[in-house]
């Protein structure tokens, strides 16, 4: 299995959105370098308020551009960096991957992945009706979060757009992705 980097964003402040650059440096165990969710605890706001010791889980928010064809098609209009993800991605079903992928990005930077990203309120902040487009129903009525996966950086290194994305699967048995 074998995708592409599509784009990749970072910000320094706790933003919504963020904005495309032509590439990002990522740093084992802490994240995206200069980005405000870097670190080895938790960094989101809401997760930090609850525990600011917990392990950083969310260091690196992938999102699949796939979905953003998806949104176009529902009416909404997204690109690239605006739902707060660093890398997005194509050609990679990244919602069914295993906790535990591990994916080797570009020449040296491999993340691995750790749970889906579980979307806030700031979703419908950004385009009103937006949440309810990343969310569906699975034919057993469980939620399916489409708005990207979490990860943390195994091994660091630049990444940039156009850069191939390896996934390699972990030891069975496979444990579904939950939210982090």
């Amino acid at each position: 299995m074998q995708g592409l980097v599509a784009s990749v964003s970072r910000s320094a402040a706790h933003a919504f959105t963020k904005p495309t650059l032509s590439a990002i440096r990522l740093q084992a165990g802490l994240g995206v370098e200069d980005d405000a969710h870097s670190g080895v605890t938790v960094q989101h706001v809401m997760h930090r308020s609850r525990n600011p010791t917990a392990p950083n889980r969310r260091q690196v928010h992938l999102i699949h551009a796939e979905l953003f064809t998806e949104l176009a098609e529902a009416g909404f209009t997204v690109a690239a960096g605006e739902l707060g993800e660093n890398i997005t991605t194509s050609g990679l079903d990244l919602l069914a991957l295993p906790a535990g992928t591990r994916l080797h990005i570009g020449p040296q930077a491999v993340v691995e992945v750790t749970g889906l990203r579980n979307p806030c309120r700031q979703i419908d902040r950004f385009q009103a009706g937006l949440m309810a487009a990343v969310l569906g129903r699975a034919a057993d009525g469980s939620v399916i979060r489409k708005i990207g996966v979490m990860g943390i950086v195994v091994t660091g290194g630049a990444v940039h757009g156009g850069d191939p994305i390896a996934v390699v699967l972990p030891d069975l048995p496979h444990i579904p992705l939950a939210p982090v």
